[in-house]
């Protein structure tokens, strides 16, 4: 099976890396899947859940992850995720994003309270 190198990496740190089949983000232009031999791209990526199908060394299954703006790139079988913030769902502590979205609500700020929602789609996505 041919597969594609996948790596998500945020401001801060490398988020995930490995081989995949099959990677589905938001951006810019709506939701896109690629796969391997996908034609090269560049897009803009929208706050929203990426879904990577993991494959070879990594095993096969699904990582997720929270995505908060940046810009993906594929070309001669590498897709790069850079993120402005991207957090594994796993790494998502649920009780801390609801309060977030709560407090985020109640003083009226529509980014924070995106933000907070795209985490918890995230985790959503994720189980």
């Amino acid at each position: 099976m041919a597969e594609l190198h996948v790596e998500l990496v945020a401001a801060d740190r490398q988020v995930w890396s490995g081989e995949a089949s099959l990677v589905v983000a938001r951006t810019t232009s709506g939701d896109i899947g690629i796969m391997p031999g996908h034609q090269p791209l560049l897009a803009v990526l929208r706050p929203g859940a990426v879904t990577i199908r993991t494959t070879g060394a990594t095993g096969d299954g699904t990582v997720v992850a929270a995505v908060h703006g940046g810009f993906l790139s594929y070309t001669d079988g590498k897709l790069s995720l850079l993120a402005e913030i991207a957090e594994l769902a796993e790494e998502i502590d649920v009780e801390r994003a609801e309060r977030a979205r709560e407090q985020a609500r109640a003083e009226q700020d529509e980014a924070a309270e995106r933000r907070a929602g795209v985490r918890l789609a995230a985790v959503s996505a994720g189980h």
